[in-house]
């Protein structure tokens, strides 16, 4: 088989994950097939992906009919089914993270959203996650509210690693770095060893023009900004990422053997069909950095996409444009709040879902 695209990509220092999991792909192989043919070096998962997974076919009523046995909580049930798939494929990328040290490799379960303004319940239930599921390379996410920041810092302080999810704001990001230096730094005075410990900072990139043109469409005689501001955003991150983890401080805690909290582009597929529906791949490809996509934009990029460094290109126009919006009337700090708010209600909107659907199958499978 020839060099993939994503290969390509892959050699200029950005990881390729993928966005989902299910004990279909892990049963049947594709998710190894991934692996080989895609790059793809880590797993990301979050409510919505599980729903979906439990509910079509029949790939959990065997293990649902013994877990009904012992368990009447739709909460425990599917801890009990989520974890046997995220330690399976926790073990199938045991390689990649030995392979890269710990820096790739890594599958992520998402604390209950719900909580995502509780700091102590965030904390119980993540530390409750890394107890059961015992792997070195599962990232428990945590979400970038006010709340998290605290359950961030501790977790890291801990020695856990974690996948800071549902940033939107460069403001925001610069508290989570914080945290996340904060959290080692307490780690290693402690007497930590910082190497095994890892995370990334998790942007939501197509969602950001989703809200801004919406916007701009309201105010109108603004067309040449839409489609601009996620990118641009995305590109901000990476300078602030690039200040941040450089510098004494920084330098301090690197020469313990601590890591980088790389950025992550998340929410990377096209929401626009008039938008090319790679961009959120093509204009953020840089070292040290992720991507998670969907399958979709897998084969997408695979098929067309075009393979450079771009992500620190137009840095000082994406500055400009944050002005040349604010000027259009585009609020962006209220842009920002607003996907926070929107993408905590999303994911716990979607667990309810997904609780509702372990009850429903229960149900089904009781009756049987």
């Amino acid at each position: 088989m020839s060099e993939s695209r994503l290969h390509r990509l892959s050699e200029l220092g950005q990881s390729i994950w993928i966005d989902s999991v299910s004990r279909e792909w892990l049963r049947t192989g594709e998710l190894e097939r991934m692996m080989r043919e895609d790059a793809v070096v880590g797993v990301t998962s979050n409510p919505s992906i599980f729903q979906k997974a439990m509910a079509e076919g029949d790939w959990y009523d065997e293990q649902l009919r013994e877990v009904l046995a012992e368990e009447d909580d739709p909460k425990e049930i599917f801890l009990r089914l989520a974890a046997d798939d995220i330690r399976a494929a926790c073990d199938l990328f045991g390689r990649v993270w030995d392979g890269t040290k710990g820096q790739d490799g890594y599958v992520s379960l998402e604390v209950d959203p719900g909580l995502a303004n509780d700091t102590d319940a965030t904390i119980e239930q993540a530390q409750r996650y890394h107890d059961e599921i015992d792997r070195q390379n599962l990232y428990v996410k945590i979400p970038a509210t006010e709340a998290g920041l605290p359950a961030i810092e501790e977790m890291t302080a801990r020695g856990k690693s974690i996948n800071v999810t549902l940033i939107f704001s460069l403001e925001r990001y610069a508290a989570v770095a914080e945290a996340y230096i904060r959290g080692l730094e307490r780690f290693v005075e402690g007497g930590g060893d910082p190497r095994p410990v890892t995370s990334v900072a998790s942007f939501f990139v197509s969602r950001v023009d989703t809200e801004a043109d919406k916007r701009l469409e309201e105010i109108g005689g603004h067309d040449h900004l839409k489609g601009r501001l996620a990118v641009a955003n995305a590109k901000l991150a990476y300078a602030r990422y690039k200040e941040i983890f450089s510098g004494g401080r920084w330098t301090a805690l690197a020469e313990s053997g601590a890591s980088k909290q790389r950025c992550l582009w998340a929410s990377t597929s096209t929401k626009n069909p008039d938008y090319r529906d790679v961009v959120y791949v093509e204009e953020l490809i840089g070292p040290e950095t992720v991507n998670t996509m969907p399958t979709e934009t897998v084969q997408a990029f695979q098929d067309h996409g075009e393979v450079r460094l771009t992500l620190e290109e137009g840095v000082d126009e994406a500055e400009q444009l944050l002005d040349d919006l604010a000027r259009a009337g585009v609020d962006y700090d209220d842009v920002t709040r607003v996907l926070e708010d929107e993408g905590v209600k999303k994911f716990a909107d979607s667990f309810d879902e997904l609780l509702e659907g372990v009850a429903s199958k229960r149900a089904v499978l009781v009756s049987a």
